[in-house]
């Protein structure tokens, strides 16, 4: 699990082909790994990635044809989030993250307001229903709080802070993104609808 408060910025810096699967090289940049041991969690840009080779400044993750069908980024060299995973001792400074992408969206706008910058994304409809006003919202691995909605669109603001810290300052009109809607909402659906399953049997 994660919490969706980036703690440093990498690099995909190799990427090797595995049949349909690819096994990418990161750099860690600043994120301090001395207390990551293989077979750890990070998350890359929002996708949970398992630590399967580490150094002092990198590891290695192998990823699946799976994960590459249902995520963006991760198979061209870029810079991304970089998160290891959550200790029960450490604060929950945004959300709770599972790392299990819900699908991919894109950037609708992109607009300077003041020293922060408007995002709107166009979410795929069947995720909409998950996203709400004030509610939280994962975009490439960063907690965001959800501004507005309009109808499959919605907004958040980004504060210089997390445009400093991310790479979602290289984003633009037209770039896809990895979303995860919040947890909490995706089981309060489910049980709805087991309810409403349970009352008309």
């Amino acid at each position: 699990m994660f919490t969706g408060i980036v703690q440093a910025l990498g690099q995909i810096t190799e990427i090797t082909p595995l049949a349909e699967d690819l096994r990418l090289r990161v750099d860690c940049g600043t994120l301090d790994m001395s207390d990551v041991a293989i077979g750890d969690s990070i998350c890359v840009n929002g996708v949970c990635l398992t630590a399967i080779s580490l150094a002092e400044k990198h590891f290695e993750a192998h990823v699946s044809k799976e994960t590459l069908s249902c995520t963006v980024g991760l198979d061209t060299p870029r810079a991304v989030n970089l998160e290891k995973a959550l200790r029960f001792s450490d604060r929950l400074g945004g959300h709770i993250v599972s790392g299990h992408v819900d699908g991919v969206g894109q950037i609708v706008r992109f607009e300077p307001v003041g020293d922060c910058i408007l995002l709107a994304v166009r979410a795929p409809h069947a995720l909409s229903r998950y996203v709400a006003i004030k509610g939280s919202i994962t975009i490439d691995g960063v907690s965001l709080t959800v501004n507005t909605v309009d109808k499959d669109s919605f907004s958040v603001n980004l504060i210089p802070h997390t445009l400093s810290v991310t790479s979602l300052k290289s984003l633009g009109v037209g770039s896809r993104v990895n979303l995860e809607v919040d947890l909490i909402a995706r089981y309060v659906d489910r049980m709805t609808q087991w309810n409403n399953e349970g009352d008309s049997a």
